[in-house]
């Protein structure tokens, strides 16, 4: 459990922070802007809360539990000492991933095939849901970027890979019945003769 009764701590002020196996990184490591990035995606999906209906906002709830686990995955940097720790490591699993395809599966399902590429927006909830899915494909930059040079855990990467799949389908569902998708018009606004 987790007891947090005083929230600064002074620890950091050199520009430093811990990690969940207590060592100690610069602010700007890689392995902190990776999962700092989900915690910001982690945001962004409480805005899109804000606008989502019962049953897309307990879809998102799950999904924002999942990028804690997906914090604490990414904030453990050896996978290799996961059993000598004395507590249980939190790690994302492939089961989570193939039930993010389960969903995007039947969303899509609903939805008429693409014939354009669509631009962010529509409706609230498919404009803040496009904007998670911005952020999370920079969260996979991140997280890949850590895993040139750094442990990280594989089936993270593919969650967040998934992830960004799930808001982007997650969008044009929103938008179904709120007009549909806002298509891009290639060269729409070029004039040829100015």
């Amino acid at each position: 459990m987790v007891v947090l009764n005083r929230i600064y701590t002074r620890t950091g002020d050199g520009g430093d922070t811990a990690l969940s196996d207590g060592s100690r990184v610069p602010k700007h490591h890689l392995r902190v802007e990776a999962y700092g990035t989900v915690d910001e995606l982690n945001a962004a999906l409480g805005l899109c809360r804000l606008h989502a209906g019962p049953e897309e906002t307990s879809l998102i709830a799950m999904i924002q539990n999942e990028l804690f686990d997906l914090g604490a995955d990414l904030s453990r940097p050896d996978m290799a000492a996961d059993d000598e720790a004395p507590y249980p490591v939190l790690r994302i699993i492939d089961s989570q991933v193939r039930r993010l395809e389960t969903q995007i599966d039947a969303m899509n399902a609903a939805l008429e095939p693409l014939r354009s590429f669509i631009l962010p927006g529509g409706s609230a909830l498919a404009a803040h849901l496009h904007l998670a899915r911005t952020i999370a494909r920079r969260a996979e930059r991140c997280a890949t970027a850590l895993a040139e040079t750094a442990d990280a855990n594989p089936a993270a990467l593919r969650y967040l890979n998934r992830l960004s799949d799930w808001l982007f389908v997650a969008a044009r569902v929103a938008n179904l019945d709120r007009g549909g998708d806002v298509l891009w018009q290639p060269g729409a606004s070029r004039d040829e003769d100015s």
